[in-house]
């Protein structure tokens, strides 16, 4: 082979690669985040071995250092997000939690039982995709429901608590000031006392004037 067919060659594998690289990267950008099953393409039930070879497989075509793709840093947080999520024993108990919500609602609303033949279709499989993101998406809004009133609260209690701390600050201004007029207070009482007494000592000497 000459130097110019294996330059062609390589020419062509460096093309493949580069494709497969952008299309991981994009079936990872548009994958549904709430479920890092999807983002990792791996299936409800794996094990955790499972996950984190996948995970490096992924990672390694997609880093940002073995691409030139612009989209390659966003792609490779949201794998390393969706690994880090399944990772979490409490993470990932709720996402299968949800995954299996989700299959009992079909099996419901289908009245289905649990020995139906229509569970293993492709099509009762792609029903279940869709409604375990309808389940994510209601229970991500109830979570944020849930966030927000908390906040609210914590807020009113912030401010209640803000409320009698300024109470208690303008108590101790209001004895402040109070203790720092005290010998203001008691001058002008004593003075007061003073003149109320000279007044009474000219209204008895004038008293007895007339009666003289």
């Amino acid at each position: 082979m000459s130097d110019d067919e294996q330059d062609a060659l390589d020419a062509l594998e460096r093309e493949a690669s580069d494709f497969t690289k952008d299309a991981e990267i994009d079936r990872i950008r548009n994958a549904f985040s709430l479920d890092a099953y999807t983002v990792l393409d791996l299936q409800p039930g794996v094990t955790e071995s499972d996950i984190k070879i996948q995970y490096r497989k992924k990672s390694l075509l997609i880093h940002p250092d073995k691409t030139k793709n612009p989209a390659a840093p966003d792609a490779f947080d949201r794998l390393k997000k969706a690994h880090t999520t399944l990772m979490d024993e409490k993470a990932r108990t709720y996402l299968d939690e949800c995954i299996a919500d989700a299959r009992r609602l079909l099996i419901r609303e289908h009245k289905y039982n649990l020995d139906s033949p229509e569970l293993k279709a492709d099509e009762f499989k792609k029903e279940w995709r869709q409604k375990t993101v309808q389940v994510l998406l209601e229970e991500e809004a109830r979570r944020r429901r849930q966030a927000k009133a908390k906040l609210q609260e914590e807020g009113r209690e912030r401010r209640k608590e803000e409320e009698e701390i300024e109470e208690r600050k303008r108590k101790r201004d209001q004895d402040k000031a109070w203790e720092d007029t005290r010998d203001e207070r008691i001058t002008s009482w004593r003075d007061w006392q003073k003149g109320k007494k000279s007044e009474g000592e000219k209204k008895k000497k004038k008293k007895l004037k007339v009666i003289g």
